[in-house]
C-alpha cells in the first residue's frame, strides 16, 4: 500500500510481489482514510470551507459531546 500511495503503478508492485495477475495485487490496493480524504476535497472545493458550522459556537451542545 504503501508504495501504491508513493506513487508505484500497480504493475510494477505485482511483479515486485511475484503476482500473477493483477487482480491478485488489486486486492491489497487499498487505499487509506488520508488519500479518501484527499480526494474528495480534491473533488469537491467549491463546497468545502474553513468556516465553522454553527453548532460549534453552541457551549452546551460542546459539553454534552466532550462528555459522552
Amino acid at each position: 500500500m504503501q508504495l501504491y500511495e508513493a506513487g508505484v503503478p500497480l504493475l510494477h508492485i505485482r511483479d515486485i510481489l511475484w503476482h500473477v495477475t493483477l487482480s491478485a495485487t488489486d486486492i491489497y490496493a487499498r487505499v487509506s482514510t488520508e488519500a479518501k480524504r484527499n480526494a474528495l476535497e480534491s473533488a469537491y472545493t467549491d463546497i468545502i470551507t474553513d468556516e465553522l458550522p454553527e453548532w460549534t459556537q453552541d457551549p452546551g451542545l460542546l459539553d454534552w459531546l466532550t462528555n459522552l
